[in-house]
């Protein structure tokens, strides 16, 4: 290895001081209108899909260290998941709050991705062609919208 290379690793944050961090991310998943239709209604075989796209969010912000190998593990102080339906898809937004020395864009993005995820597995039977194939699926638009330090 080359004298300039670096390993991979965790940066040394020790010395930052711990700030109030907030950080909002979204993302949506493209849906058929009549796969968008069953959530509303509660028409999903596997049950309440709203409702199971936020813990998986939950869920996913508080592991994000475990998923993602150079976060730190931090406090998560606040978190938040809302859903927004518009034209064919569904939208995730997950704003996270915490006071530490790192910010929290990573876990908020990382919860926008496990609920869109969880939505799509609870329809894919709905959203599936004859070739088993999903042609009309799609999670796009996962950004970082808005990141705060300090109050």
């Amino acid at each position: 290895m080359a004298e300039d290379e670096k390993l991979a690793g965790m940066v040394d944050i020790t010395e930052k001081p711990a700030v109030f961090r907030k950080a909002t991310a979204a993302g949506s998943i493209r849906l058929q209108e009549a796969t968008i239709e069953a959530i509303k209604k509660g028409r999903v075989k596997k049950g309440d899909v709203l409702t199971t796209a936020r813990l998986a969010a939950i869920l996913a912000v508080k592991d994000t260290p475990r998923l993602i190998p150079l976060c730190h593990p931090i406090p998560i102080t606040g978190l938040e998941v809302n859903f927004e339906f518009g034209e064919r898809r569904v939208k995730a937004t997950v704003t996270v709050t915490s006071v530490g020395r790192t910010g929290v864009e990573m876990e908020a993005l990382t919860g926008v991705a496990a609920a869109l995820l969880n939505v799509w597995d609870m329809v894919k039977y709905l959203e599936k062609d004859e070739t088993g194939n999903y042609p009309e699926t799609e999670i796009f638009g996962i950004e970082v919208c808005e990141k705060k330090k300090g109050k």
